[in-house]
């Protein structure tokens, strides 16, 4: 069961999608109270569907298996209102909260079971969220950006940077860009927030992303491995792109990350069982 939502941030309505699960029958008997919920957030100038329906056919594999999720546009982006950009990464972070806002007014949902999903640019974005917000549990990051600045201007070039500096802004793919917006990525710093989450991660990447190198997976896990808490699990995706377009590709994505997360479900059954 679907459901086309607006989700309020400030001045913005930002259109989302809300996935049911199709049996909640087949969660686990402490679940059919509370659901756990996956929010998805897409990459630079992407939306709630997707490169190749990536995220349409990852929330409705999601709920095939027990899970909410909840995929959103970005202010500016697919059907949401305003301009992407504006507010710079800060206001993609707060977007991104007040989404979790939503997800947690929903009754069904489960607020010690709340996953972000990031994607590229929101991968990043989704790690920041939660080094800032302790009401998300539990990170997955697919082909994530790690360090914002040089990662974007890299897909723009560089001259798209220097006409924003130049002339007070620039436009790449109908998209306008101020140079606060490339300040606002100087200043975020991802592998420098880690270890203010203490939560689970599943990180995925494939091996022939020629967009965000695929050495950003690896140096990510050692730096959560780090961490006093929480696990880091690593997936890399033979062959697959930036956006695991092919068909195996994506269906390798969403294999690995589903079961990752039936394995967490599981784990915290038995932990339960275990304790009383």
């Amino acid at each position: 069961m679907e459901h086309h939502i607006t989700i309020t941030s400030g001045t913005l309505e930002l259109a989302a999608t809300l996935h049911y699960p199709v049996q909640v029958e087949q969660t686990s008997r402490r679940s059919l109270d509370k659901l756990p919920i996956i929010i998805i957030a897409h990459g630079f100038i992407g939306n709630r569907i997707g490169v190749d329906r990536l995220f349409v056919k990852a929330a409705r594999d999601f709920g095939q298996n027990g899970f909410m999720t909840l995929r959103f546009d970005y202010g500016g982006c697919g059907e949401s209102t305003g301009e992407y950009g504006a507010g710079g990464l800060d206001a993609l972070i707060e977007q991104t909260r007040h989404v979790v806002d939503y997800a947690l007014s929903i009754d069904c949902v489960d607020p010690q079971r709340v996953t972000l999903l990031g994607h590229s640019l929101g991968g990043a974005v989704a790690l920041l969220a939660a080094a800032k917000d302790k009401r998300i549990k539990t990170l997955i990051l697919w082909s994530a950006v790690a360090h914002p600045f040089n990662d974007i201007v890299k897909i723009t070039g560089k001259s798209v940077y220097e006409d924003a500096v130049q002339q007070g802004e620039s436009d790449y793919l109908g998209y306008t860009f101020t140079p606060g917006f490339f300040n606002s990525l100087a200043n975020h710093h991802p592998f420098e927030q880690i270890r203010k989450f203490n939560g689970d991660v599943l990180l995925v990447h494939g091996t022939d992303d020629e967009v965000i190198p695929a050495d950003y997976c690896f140096l990510y896990q050692k730096i959560f491995w780090l961490r006093s808490q929480g696990q880091c699990d690593k997936e890399v995706v033979f062959q697959a792109n930036h956006t695991y377009s092919s068909a195996d590709a994506a269906r390798q994505a969403i294999e690995k990350t589903r079961n990752w997360l039936i394995y967490l479900e599981k784990r915290r059954e038995e932990w339960y069982d275990w304790t009383i």
